[in-house]
């Protein structure tokens, strides 16, 4: 923790690395500390009646760094002791804006009630149609159909789209929560590349059912988690061909069934089950390809080998790139973020927090979730990275390099998975 020196707010200069001894909603900044960059900043503090706060020189700008305390020789007031600041008749312009911050984070926290609600909904719906496969194959495909539209309407007609992690209340284990998240990313690049609405239907579809084939290899093969024997990856990899027999005795449309058989062939001829390269894989099996690659590393089926969101898409980048079709990776990437929903960040301002959602219009400005001791976890300031002109996300965290405290407050899903808001409205550009 670094020291800090008690000054009075007479001494206060730009540059100077403050702490605001005060609650969270008593004062109109974003956080309780942090360092000073405009005049404004320091008319607004002097404004809070504080007699004296602190500062912390090596956090401060070089030259600010011997600052004398006023208190230097006597014995200093506890920051903590500082009087409670006189509320004025009328709110000032910055705490007007603090108290429409807090109101819109609490509209926030209720979208994101509403949207795990839903959430849960599908994925049951999800878990109904992987359950009724065998036993009432048409009810099944009429019911997938059913859902893929449902979901295709709300994330075509959205004017944007936020994507949002969902948290681990259900588990994880499940196949349908691996089908859910495989559609919700491939119909998100769908929208982004503007694909006419009954392709993506079909593309729903054959996301959605994409695993089917899975039914036919025993468990001890799938939910092995030591690497598999020769014969058992042999086996594994005829899931898709297996799949696609499923699938023409449900009459899927020839799109689906062809996602259903080639969600595994990479862009170099590397994958399986046929070997297929480059445009001979279906432009939209190759959508498909994508989200079910990343979607396996993120979530494998041994917690201990998963990758954090940002290290899943900087892999597919930066290593593995030429086993993806290059425009559907770029458009991937643009939707998600180089940060996606999950990711554990560090701020340029040095605080800690997630990443909740990310609007695909603004994929660089996501809503974070940050960590800060003074501010209950169930009130944790929720801060949309598009209203701070000054402040930005500087790297990622593995959620193991982080302490405790912090990672118990931030809560990171050691299983993650995706849904969207199709309502999401944010700020006039001039607002941001």
């Amino acid at each position: 923790m670094p020291q800090t020196t008690t000054i009075t707010p007479e001494q206060l200069q730009v540059g100077m690395y403050v702490h605001l001894d005060l609650k969270w909603f008593d004062h109109p900044f974003a956080f309780s500390h942090f360092k000073i960059t405009s005049t404004d900043q320091i008319k607004t503090i002097r404004s809070l009646g504080l007699k004296a706060l602190r500062f912390s020189p090596e956090l401060s700008d070089g030259a600010l760094r011997t600052v004398l305390s006023p208190f230097d020789g006597a014995v200093a007031p506890p920051a903590a002791a500082a009087p409670a600041p006189e509320v004025p008749q009328e709110p000032s312009p910055a705490m007007l804006a603090k108290r429409a911050m807090m109101a819109q984070m609490k509209q926030r926290r209720e979208t994101a009630e509403r949207i795990e609600r839903a959430f849960v909904d599908t994925a049951q719906t999800v878990r109904d149609i992987e359950k009724n496969l065998y036993s009432r194959p048409a009810e099944t495909v009429q019911q997938a159909s059913k859902l893929v539209q449902k979901i295709a309407d709300s994330i075509l007609s959205a004017p944007e789209l936020a994507i949002q992690v969902m948290g681990d209340k259900l588990g994880g284990e499940e196949l349908y929560f691996h089908s859910l998240n495989v559609t919700m990313l491939s119909m998100m690049m769908a929208r982004d590349l503007k694909l006419p609405v009954e392709v993506v239907g079909a593309l729903g579809v054959g996301a959605l059912l994409h695993d089917i084939g899975r039914k036919e290899v025993p468990d001890k093969i799938l939910l092995k988690t030591e690497p598999l024997t020769p014969a058992e990856r042999n086996f594994y990899e005829l899931h898709p061909t297996y799949g696609v027999e499923m699938a023409k005795r449900m009459h899927l449309s020839a799109v689906a069934m062809g996602i259903i058989g080639e969600h595994h062939e990479l862009f170099d001829g590397t994958g399986f089950p046929n070997k297929l390269k480059g445009e001979a894989i279906h432009m939209l099996s190759r959508m498909v390809v994508i989200a079910n690659f990343y979607d396996e590393l993120c979530n494998p089926m041994s917690i201990a080998d998963a990758l954090t969101p940002h290290e899943a898409l900087s892999l597919m980048f930066a290593k593995l790139r030429g086993k993806f079709d290059p425009k559907l990776l770029s458009a991937f990437i643009r939707c998600l973020g180089v940060y996606p929903p999950g990711t554990i960040v560090q701020l340029s301002n040095g605080f800690i927090g997630m990443v909740s959602t990310v609007n695909t219009a603004r994929p660089m400005k996501p809503i974070v979730v940050v960590y800060d001791a003074e501010v209950p976890k169930e009130e944790a300031i929720l801060l949309d990275m598009d209203t701070q002109a000054d402040l930005n996300i500087g790297k990622a965290i593995r959620p193991a390099q982080v302490p405790r405290e912090v990672y118990n407050y931030l809560s990171p899903r050691k299983r993650v998975s995706y849904y969207f808001d199709a309502a999401a409205k944010r700020p006039p550009a001039s607002q941001a």
